[in-house]
């Protein structure tokens, strides 16, 4: 399967944060689908299969997940600690995407597995670049593993 069918998760409660990363995918040119859940609990119903997310069809497992912290209805902690009790789903790559920079929640989120911890940036253009930088180590470069749901 070609690296553009591959869907992203993000994980995202604040609207227009949500608006900024889809039109950074856009100018990116990043083909690659991006579904987006609003909390904690839509996450682990989506990567668990469970209504409304049955169907795989429509709700591909995704080969990535962008994840905030800061999230209403389970945080974003709460999400990694339910992904590794996962036995098919806790290779998922995980890029947390948040505005804290605090050491506790850096340390705590590759404590539950994060795979990356980047701090959202200001401007739009370094946005921009992150994004590019994202797709093209975790799409492009890396080897994905194996991940079953």
């Amino acid at each position: 399967m070609a690296v553009e069918h591959y869907t992203i998760l993000l994980v995202e409660d604040d609207p227009n944060d949500v608006l900024l990363i889809q039109r950074a995918f856009q100018r990116a040119r990043i083909l690659n689908p991006l579904q987006v859940v609003r909390n904690g609990d839509e996450a682990v119903a989506y990567l668990g299969g469970q209504e409304p997310y049955a169907d795989r069809g429509r709700y591909p497992l995704p080969i990535l997940m962008l994840l905030d912290l800061k999230l209403p209805r389970g945080s974003g902690l709460e999400v990694l600690e339910w992904l590794q009790q996962q036995p098919g789903l806790r290779r998922l790559p995980v890029v947390v995407l948040t505005s804290s920079s605090e050491s506790i929640d850096v340390n705590r989120a590759y404590d539950l597995g994060a795979n990356s911890y980047l701090v959202k940036p200001v401007r739009f253009e370094d946005l921009l670049q992150m994004v590019r930088s994202l797709h093209f180590y975790w799409l492009i470069l890396n080897t994905p593993p194996e991940i079953t749901g």
